[in-house]
């Protein structure tokens, strides 16, 4: 009795692999054939007359929805003085050439407790220098009535 030869094809169906015995021996004779990776996710490949093949579109991540909500962005303080308003001045930098490169002048602030007499308490306020003498000449009050700021809030 001649001896024949056994090949199987291995299939695996998230993470089962099962085993099924070729139909004929005429696949052991076919040549080395292998197989990228198709569009869909499936990779094949056939080696000495065992067939290989692995599903990959379970292991690629599913689609991600979105939320209607916009991303959330980081929270930086911003260097404009909340008093008077003052921002950043765009400038020149003027080298010794006479070349002009753009700049930025930032405001002045400054972090600062300031007593608030009408609530009996300190206000820690980021405000520029000329808000600091301003504060000093006509209160707290006035100067944040003028600017529209709620004091209880802060």
């Amino acid at each position: 009795m001649a001896a024949s030869a056994t090949a199987g094809v291995f299939f695996a169906n998230n993470r089962s692999i099962s085993f099924r015995k070729a139909e004929s021996s005429k696949r052991l004779l076919q040549p080395f054939k292998a197989e990228a990776v198709s569009d869909i996710g499936f990779v094949t490949s056939q080696l000495g007359g065992i067939k290989i093949s692995y599903d990959m579109s379970s292991q690629l991540p599913k689609s991600i929805s979105t939320s209607s909500a916009p991303a959330l962005q980081p929270i930086v303080a911003r260097r404009i003085c909340p008093f008077t308003g003052k921002k950043s001045n765009r400038a020149n930098k003027i080298s010794f050439s006479a070349h002009k490169t753009k700049k930025l002048q930032f405001v002045n602030l400054q972090y600062k407790r300031v007593w608030w007499e009408a609530g009996k308490r300190f206000l820690k306020l980021r405000l520029s220098t000329k808000a600091l003498k301003t504060i000093e000449k006509n209160g707290i009050d006035a100067v944040a009535k003028k600017a529209g700021m709620d004091l209880r809030k802060l």
